[in-house]
C-alpha cells in the first residue's frame, strides 16, 4: 500500500499548465489533508470586497478602520458563502482547528465579531469557500503534475502581496514558474 503523505500546512502550487478557472496560477493553504480527502484555502484570490462589507452584513457595529479596509478572498468553488479565517493567535474561539503549532483556521462568528473590535489576530486572511479534494483526488492529480507542493511560509500566507503569491510559493521550491512549459510530462 502507498504512504501516504500529509500536506497539512503546505502550500498548493497550481502548475502553469493548471487550466481550470478555478485553480489557474492559485496557492492554496492546505488546512486539512488525511486518506478521506483533503480542504484548502486559495489564498492569492482577493474578491471585490472587503471585511468592511462582511462586518456590515453580520452587523459587527463599530469596526476598526485598518481592519475593515482589508480585502476577503475567495478561498475556493466549494460552499462560497461559509467564512474561513487563517490566522496566528494564542486564543482559542469556537470553532477553531489547529493546522499547524502556529497556524489555525476558524469559521465562527465570534472571530471575526473580536477582528472588527481591533481585538482580532494580528495576522490573519479571510475566505469565502473552500477548495476540496475527495480521497486520493489530490494525490492523483499531484502525480499527474498539476499541483507543487511546499511547507507553507507565514510570510507569504500573511504578507506577501496577493498577485505575488504564486510566484513567491513557487521560488521556496527553487522554481520560476515563468520557465515552467504549461505541457505537462514524465520522465
Amino acid at each position: 500500500m502507498e504512504q501516504h503523505t500529509n500536506l497539512t500546512g503546505h502550500l498548493l502550487i497550481a502548475m502553469p499548465s493548471m487550466m481550470d478557472p478555478n485553480f489557474h496560477q492559485t496557492v492554496s493553504y492546505i488546512c486539512e489533508h488525511s486518506e478521506q480527502g483533503a480542504l484548502g484555502i486559495v489564498i492569492n484570490r482577493p474578491l471585490e470586497m472587503d471585511l468592511g462589507e462582511i462586518f456590515k452584513q453580520l452587523s459587527l457595529g463599530q469596526v476598526a478602520p485598518e481592519v475593515a479596509q482589508n480585502r476577503v478572498l475567495r478561498g475556493g468553488p466549494v460552499q462560497i458563502e461559509r467564512g474561513f479565517v487563517i490566522h496566528e493567535s494564542e486564543q482559542q474561539w469556537e470553532a477553531t482547528t489547529p493546522v499547524t503549532d502556529s497556524i489555525q483556521v476558524t469559521t465562527s462568528k465570534d472571530i471575526l465579531s473580536a477582528m472588527a473590535s481591533g481585538e482580532g489576530p494580528s495576522r490573519s486572511v479571510v475566505a469565502l469557500g473552500y477548495a476540496g479534494w475527495g480521497s486520493g483526488q489530490l494525490e492523483s492529480e499531484i502525480s499527474s503534475n498539476a499541483w507543487l507542493s511546499v511547507a507553507a511560509s507565514t510570510d507569504i500566507l500573511f504578507e506577501t502581496p496577493y498577485e505575488e503569491r504564486w510566484h513567491k510559493a513557487a521560488e521556496l521550491l527553487g522554481i520560476d514558474l515563468a520557465t515552467i512549459s504549461t505541457e505537462a510530462g514524465h520522465a
